[in-house]
């Protein structure tokens, strides 16, 4: 519905293993007790890859009452790596690192309604087709920067800054001065 994870609800989950593969979990209500779905996103085991997973994580956590690990966040590594830019979008990593163009276009649309159309499914699953291939390119770069240790630090704190997100500090630099 939106990014405020404490005014806008989740509405859809995609999933993909990183060979061509997604599936759309859509949720037209707020029932979400989907034992399956849990156990497999918890799985320690599992490697979760998202893309601006402060808010996916946060927004998991909260409407599942689970909490993550084994994270892996594309636009942290972006940022770590890429720092000659401010293009750090899914739309621009899939252009820059794959040479694939990604449509933007569903990104606005309702998520929430009882059936989602074709356009919004399709919109759904390229959100993650491409999310694997974009994690090797970026490893790759974070061990030539020397910036892996740093890289997974800041993965493992994702589930304590999603916290402090959904507890109210959202816009709160809690480190600063």
């Amino acid at each position: 519905m939106g990014l405020n994870n404490l005014r806008d609800r989740l509405c859809v989950i995609q999933i993909s293993d990183g060979k061509g593969d997604a599936h759309v979990v859509h949720f037209p209500r707020p029932q979400f007790k989907c034992v399956n779905l849990r156990q497999f996103i918890q799985d320690p085991q599992r490697t979760k890859i998202f893309h601006f997973a402060r808010f996916d994580v946060a927004i998991l956590q909260h409407y599942f009452g689970i909490e993550l690990s084994n994270i892996y966040c594309t636009k942290i590594a972006s940022r770590l790596t890429r720092t000659f830019t401010d293009q750090h979008g899914l739309k621009d990593l899939c252009q820059e690192l794959l040479e694939v163009r990604i449509s933007k276009q569903q990104q606005t649309s309702d998520w929430g309604a009882e059936e989602l159309s074709k356009d919004q499914v399709a919109y759904a699953a390229s959100d993650v087709l491409h999310l694997h291939a974009l994690r090797g390119k970026l490893n790759h770069m974070l061990r030539r920067e020397g910036r892996e240790k740093l890289a997974l630090k800041c993965f493992e704190f994702l589930p304590t800054r999603a916290t402090l997100d959904t507890s109210g500090w959202l816009d709160v630099d809690i480190f600063q001065h």
